[in-house]
């Protein structure tokens, strides 16, 4: 923990995760209404290498019965017998023997796909990085068709690179900013997009011949932190995101929550100014407007006399501000105070709805720390409700894209496995 009180953290090293495991980390004995078999594999999957009576121990059945459950995933090739490290090197008698995941069972690719950046990750069914990909493009919205030639490419270029055809992926996870059903496959909205109301899903599919899932990046984000960082452990988080926009993931109970028509937590949306500024969803007045990185360019033209770098980049433009803020320039630090001040109601609102065990504050655009500079968590804690405990902990998480495009992989993995673990079901109930 460092001396503001932020925890700063990365993701598990990929090479640990066989030992390790990855996915939720659930309570013994806390899911009890979810399938035996889908049990079983994720406290496999979960552990990294464990033994049969140890799963039997968490879950609370007989040894009998997980024999013969890890017998049919091993029969359906997902998990495997491992000889486990022993505890002294005396060498004698039988080798110990533990479950793990069989890690070339499946491969996934993991993508997202922003108006300035585009990345992509595949990993293998332990979770373990095979290869990654991160492309720069030209800022601007696409058209769906334009769309789909994006995230083919993008999926040949990390393909080639893993040294794999696309026909041995098992399915793809897509991360888009906007208004995301999930469920149905529907972009309603993104700034990633020139139309609404799109069906990404069936469209992706039926180019790339594979099973597609999408979600709303931010919500990829928290799951990325479920499956592989710091809330692998946490009944309750939320990971607020800073890019070109501001996003919310929050999860409740180790599961992502999403709302009753899967388009909730949308905290850049949130109002904080009644008429306020214009945000690019349309609406007037939502966070995002006075947080994101447009709004901070927005306000840096506007208050530095900056007209004359119009066509800049916003990257460039954000530099140059930070630049200032830090040499001392009054009018640049206002500009990320005020920001602060806007995000520190943010949070506070956070804090109040749902009493959060950890908000991580996550995103390339935290390295400008003026935006969680300590008078911007003061003002938070002002705002967020005086109960006399303290509030929840803030972690700082600035990493790039390929952490988004691991959300997006953990989403594939997570959706692969419960449609084949559903289909042994429905084989083993005829």
């Amino acid at each position: 923990m460092s001396a503001d009180g932020l925890g700063h953290s990365d993701l598990e090293d990929e090479s640990k995760a066989a030992l390790q495991g990855f996915g939720p980390l659930i309570p013994p004995l806390s899911e009890s209404m979810r399938p035996l078999r889908q049990q079983v594999f994720d406290r496999v999957r979960a552990t990294g290498l464990v033994a049969r009576v140890q799963v039997a121990k968490d879950l609370g059945v007989s040894p009998a019965t997980v024999t013969t459950i890890t017998s049919e995933l091993i029969e359906a090739g997902l998990i495997e017998e491992v000889a486990a490290p022993r505890d002294s090197d005396s060498g004698r008698g039988r080798p110990a023997v533990a479950l793990g995941v069989r890690r070339g069972a499946h491969l996934v690719a993991g993508m997202k796909m922003s108006d300035r950046e585009q990345s992509a990750v595949i990993v293998d069914f332990a979770g373990n990085l095979v290869a990654n990909e991160v492309l720069p493009r030209r800022p601007g919205a696409l058209s769906s068709a334009g769309m789909l030639d994006a995230i083919e490419s993008l999926l040949t270029r990390v393909c080639d690179k893993a040294g794999i055809h696309r026909s041995a992926l098992s399915g793809v996870g897509i991360g888009l900013p906007g208004f995301i059903d999930n469920a149905e496959g529907l972009v309603l909205w993104s700034s990633t997009l020139t139309e609404r109301g799109v069906g990404l899903v069936d469209m992706a599919q039926r180019r790339l011949q594979l099973p597609v899932f999408i979600d709303n990046d931010a919500n990829l984000v928290a799951m990325a932190e479920l499956w592989f960082g710091a809330g692998r452990s946490l009944a309750d988080f939320a990971v607020v995101t800073f890019e070109h926009g501001v996003g919310m993931g929050f999860v409740m109970n180790h599961k992502l929550y999403r709302g009753a028509r899967r388009l909730g937590m949308e905290l850049g949306h949130t109002k904080v100014q009644l008429d306020g500024a214009l945000c690019r969803c349309g609406q007037r007045g939502c966070l995002e407007a006075y947080v994101a990185d447009y709004a901070l360019a927005r306000e840096a033209s506007t208050a530095l006399n900056w007209g004359d770098r119009e066509g800049q980049p916003i990257s460039v433009l954000l530099e140059s501000l930070y630049e200032q803020a830090k040499s001392g320039d009054v009018t640049a630090r206002s500009i990320f105070r005020r920001a602060g001040r806007y995000l520190a109601v943010g949070l506070a609102n956070v804090v109040n709805l749902f009493d959060p065990s950890l908000i991580i504050l996550s995103g390339e655009r935290l390295k400008f720390d003026y935006l969680y500079a300590a008078e911007t968590l003061a003002e938070m804690d002002h705002l967020a409700i005086n109960t006399g405990r303290p509030r929840p902990p803030i972690e700082i998480h600035a990493w790039g894209d390929l952490l988004w495009a691991h959300g997006a992989a953990a989403l594939a993995l997570s959706s692969v496995t419960e449609r084949i673990l559903a289909a042994s079901r429905e084989i083993a109930a005829q």
